[in-house]
């Protein structure tokens, strides 16, 4: 089945559990912390690629940029348009692929990918794609799950209080080329697990030194990162993602286009 088939099968479940409030890892430690790394873009033209249905986009255009926001679901940018419709900010939501963007060159002053990357089956073109339609000096920030705890083989290890002491990883070598991988959100209740289909998603891997390599090969100037830990604060909130203070999940990478 092509990706896109995955894709709009997972977006009506996914658009309802995260507007539901259950993507606890998106809305208490990455997104926030991705937003905190970002330049200012008051003014600037920005593109989202991979914005599912469109949550991550908004409040990049609430911080002023004039946004575009492309996905590979149909299912998910019908959801992102129709909030449009109802929240209007100025958003140009399109179906597309992040391979082959449906845009000028060097029309945008920055881009964004949340949690996309990774997905992407043809990901050096995906990079080519971003570069070519940024300006001279444009920026692109993406994250992804971390490469070197987002392995083939992970498990999760706890202690008798049921706290994570650490993460089993294994096959880091192993580049996944599309194997399917099921879960839902762990935040989400009983009933709403029982109500939606788990998510099926293709995984595709790479070592860290392969994805920075492709971002070195495509042209881009590594310009900055980071590895979001959550705090003490946020874990008595949301226990939660304690793991998450053990090893890293997520991978912020900033590059600019010379």
């Amino acid at each position: 089945m092509p990706t896109t088939n995955y894709w709009n099968q997972n977006a009506p479940a996914w658009t309802a559990l995260t507007r539901a409030g259950y993507d606890v890892y998106r809305d208490q430690l990455n997104t926030p912390n991705f937003l905190a790394i970002l330049p200012d873009i008051a003014g600037l033209r920005g593109l989202d690629i991979g914005c599912g249905e469109g949550h991550n986009t908004r409040l990049l255009a609430g911080r002023g940029a004039q946004m575009a926001a492309i996905d590979v679901a149909e299912i998910f940018i019908q959801n992102a348009q129709q909030t449009e419709r109802e929240q209007p900010l100025g958003i140009e939501y399109r179906v597309a692929d992040a391979a082959a963007l449906p845009f000028a060159d060097a029309g945008f002053d920055f881009a964004t990918s949340f949690m996309c990357m990774m997905d992407v089956p043809d990901v050096a073109t995906a990079f080519s794609e971003a570069y070519r339609v940024l300006r001279p000096g444009g920026f692109f920030q993406f994250s992804i799950t971390h490469p070197c705890f987002d392995t083939p083989h992970r498990r999760n290890l706890r202690d008798t209080d049921g706290r994570t002491y650490a993460i089993e990883v294994g096959d880091y070598f192993k580049n996944l080329k599309g194997e399917l991988e099921e879960w839902i959100f762990g935040a989400a209740p009983p009933a709403e697990k029982a109500r939606w289909p788990k998510f099926v998603i293709p995984r595709y891997t790479f070592t860290l030194s392969q994805w920075l390599n492709m971002l070195l090969d495509t042209g881009f100037m590594l310009d900055h990162f980071q590895e979001p830990r959550p705090s003490d604060a946020t874990v008595a909130q949301f226990p939660s993602l304690q793991d998450a203070q053990v090893v890293s999940y997520f991978l912020h990478i900033r590059c600019r286009k010379n």
